[in-house]
């Protein structure tokens, strides 16, 4: 036997080389390697590196049910060879396998980040052999002994934690015993396997419609956490389930029987999948949130807006609601200059007289809704010092829109040979050089024509599992345009550097990091009750960077002061996406408004380099107290919202224990509200008289 052991980051990771030439992942996690923590050689079966399902090939172990366990070839793949290197990132770590009667090869790429605690991993399949094979399924990431290291039975110490999202119901983060996951442990003290396994999937273009594709695993007996996050913009899966005695995590993209996903390889051809962020950390939710967010800045493409984190006005939640005139937009645009916003957008409805939905494509300004021209409106907006914006929906075209009748139909996503609408749109398929054709040109007119600097890029529409053209399968179809789509990305920023693509999918519902590694923010939600938006709010930390996460604060004409302090507080950590009617809110409420994005602006450059931590724990939309805090240098912020409740809040503040401190209310200043720091016990207690109300207190260290 022959051992790799790497002690990186934080990060000790086993693997071996066994006497049959099977390479074995035993241990990946912040905690060092026990070997009585895997008895024999039953077990050590089960702590295969990779698995992968090749069409035809058999499966020899019983009751595996829809679980990726003991895969063919999977289970018989063997030790060819493996690269230990360093790059501008940090150490890389490459193993190559290889299936004897196949010649089907396949490199475990795990590529570590200095000073991080988490690697990013993927898997190369290659056929070098003479027959073509059919690629059904294939891990980028596999770990079994989830639960090894501690005494205590799995079902007391494991706790599984799953991000679920929804529209409206964004960045839901909740954590379950094994035994409410029907994952019990039934069997003790002799083999075990089950064909239950909890199973966490997304099927087609809307990546984060029922879940974020993350999760965690806690020991809570030995105070240690696995998390990981998939980095793919449509179809993924996740999976957790019992083998030779251990949990195991799988992850991976689209897959067969999930994602209607296949693959034909052929000879001297490759497939890469999906990259996968794994990392080990001990602690609690805070310290996992933590790395996560180091690791998110790190493989972000680097922009100035994540530099500067500029102030929006958007003219659409609870305001204009995708009506927008010149005569509405005039007086919005003076008071969002006035207040301090840097950047408008114009929002849906600037194309069309009328319903818009099913007729959008060609993106040519509404003459009747802009009678001077869309030019007036946004000459307006630069004239007041902000940057213009403009709505768009590019991957889409509405079935009454005349450009769908002449693009051919390779342009659009096709099912058994017929477009696929979904909504009275059909979805452009990115892979096709006509759609690529129309969307550069569309975006490339707005801006040389127009001069916008942001581009809120919505999508609306769920395409399902893909389109049959030019592809094997109609899973595969959607992946390669989903990677289409990336590139195209990545071209249009690489030929505007300081546009601003906002990226929405009815609120948050692509809510990625293939998508987040290259846009700059990421709306949270289409949330449009704004006491229910301070949970998404709070949450929004673990699902994406404070610097990317744009909050909505919508103060409405009948709005209290307590109620506009609150719609403020709702955005003022993360990034201040303002609407509400502006112009005719009354001066106290338009006051409230200026003064926190004023407050913002002195503290954002600590925003963009802070981490986030919640001394109430992560919310609920039924807690009567939310709060979320960022730890600066030698500062503190946090924010706290009552929506019910008593009125006195003692909030925890761990890291600030024993240490004296000065404290104020930064927000809002003329509103009533009673604190006072114990730096014995480390708890801000708070007494905020009206509910709804919230407050942002500042805490700096002496």
């Amino acid at each position: 036997m022959e051992r790799i052991q790497i002690q990186e980051n934080n990060i000790q990771m086993v693997l071996e080389k066994t006497r049959e030439n099977k390479v074995k992942l035993l241990h990946f996690s912040v905690l060092p390697f026990t070997e009585d923590t895997i008895r024999d050689d039953y077990e050590k079966a089960g702590f295969r590196l990779v698995e992968l399902a090749l069409s035809g090939v058999d499966r020899p172990e019983e009751r595996h049910g829809s679980k990726y366990t003991v895969t063919g070839p999977g289970y018989r793949m063997t030790y060819v060879s493996h690269t230990d290197t360093r790059n501008e990132k940090g150490r890389l770590l490459e193993v190559v396998t290889r299936d004897e009667e196949t010649e089907v090869y396949v490199t475990s790429c795990f590529q570590f980040f200095d000073g991080i605690p988490v690697v990013r991993a993927h898997s190369i399949v290659e056929n070098k052999g003479q027959e073509t094979q059919g690629l059904e399924y294939v891990s980028s990431f596999n770990l079994n002994g989830l639960g090894k290291e501690g005494i205590l039975p799995r079902d007391e110490k494991l706790r599984v934690s799953v991000m679920h999202n929804s529209w409206h119901r964004e960045l839901q983060w909740k954590e379950y015993t094994l035994p409410e996951l029907g994952l019990e442990q039934c069997q003790i003290h002799q083999p075990t396997r089950s064909s239950k396994a909890l199973q966490v999937t997304n099927t087609g273009n809307w990546s984060t419609k029922e879940y974020l594709p993350m999760g965690c695993v806690t020991n809570r007996e030995t105070g240690t956490n696995l998390f990981w996050q998939i980095e793919h913009n449509g179809s993924w899966h996740w999976e957790i389930s019992d083998q030779t005695n251990h949990l195991y995590l799988q992850l991976s993209g689209p897959t067969q029987n999930q994602s209607h996903w296949y693959k034909e390889l052929k000879p001297g051809e490759r497939f890469e999948s999906v990259p996968v962020a794994v990392g080990s950390v001990a602690g609690e939710l805070d310290e996992v949130a933590a790395e996560l967010t180091k690791y998110r800045r790190r493989i972000r493409r680097q922009n100035a807006d994540n530099e500067q984190l500029a102030v929006i006005f958007n003219d659409y939640m609870n305001c204009l609601f995708a009506e927008p005139t010149t005569a509405k937009e005039l007086p919005l645009i003076d008071q969002a200059a006035a207040c301090g916003c840097e950047y408008y957008c114009i929002d849906a409805g600037w194309y069309s007289a009328g319903y818009w939905w099913d007729g959008v494509g060609e993106w040519l300004p509404s003459k009747e809704r802009f009678p001077g021209g869309i030019e007036e409106v946004i000459d307006y907006i630069r004239q007041k010092g902000m940057v213009p914006g403009l709505w768009l929906e590019l991957e889409v075209m509405g079935i009454k829109c005349k450009l769908a009748g002449e693009l051919p139909d390779e342009c659009f996503f096709i099912r058994h040979g017929r477009r696929v609408s979904d909504r009275s749109r059909y979805q452009l398929d990115f892979r096709h050089p006509l759609a690529i054709k129309h969307a550069t040109e569309v975006v490339k007119r707005l801006i040389n024509t127009y001069g916008i600097g942001y581009i809120k890029m919505d999508y609306n529409i769920e395409p399902g599992i893909g389109t049959e053209v030019a592809a094997d399968s109609y899973g595969e179809g959607l992946l390669e345009h989903e990677r289409a789509y990336l590139r195209w990305l990545d071209e249009m920023f690489a030929m505007f550097p300081e546009l601003i693509i906002e990226n929405c999918s009815s609120g948050g519902l692509r809510m990625d990091y293939a998508m987040l590694s290259r846009h700059s923010i990421q709306s949270t939600s289409d949330q449009e009750d704004f006491r229910l938006y301070a949970t998404i709010a709070a949450n929004s930390p673990l699902g994406v960077t404070m610097e990317q996460a744009a909050v909505w604060s919508y103060p409405q004409v009948d709005s209290t002061e307590e109620e506009t302090a609150f719609n403020m507080v709702n955005a003022m950590l993360m990034r201040i996406h303002q609407s509400g009617h502006l112009a005719k809110l009354s001066e106290a409420n338009y006051s409230l408004v200026k003064e926190g994005i004023a407050y913002y602006k002195s503290i954002r450059q600590e925003i963009k380099e802070a981490l986030p931590f919640w001394p109430l724990g992560v919310s609920s939309f039924a807690d009567d107290h939310v709060s979320v805090g960022l730890k600066s240098q030698g500062k503190t912020y946090v924010a706290l919202w009552r929506r019910g409740g008593p009125e006195e809040i003692k909030l925890p503040l761990k890291h600030l224990k024993g240490q004296e401190v000065e404290v104020c209310c930064a927000y809002p200043s003329n509103l009533p509200c009673t604190y006072q720091w114990n730096a014995l016990t480390g708890l801000l207690s708070v007494k905020i008289p009206a509910a709804p109300g919230a407050r942002l207190f500042e805490l700096k260290e002496k």
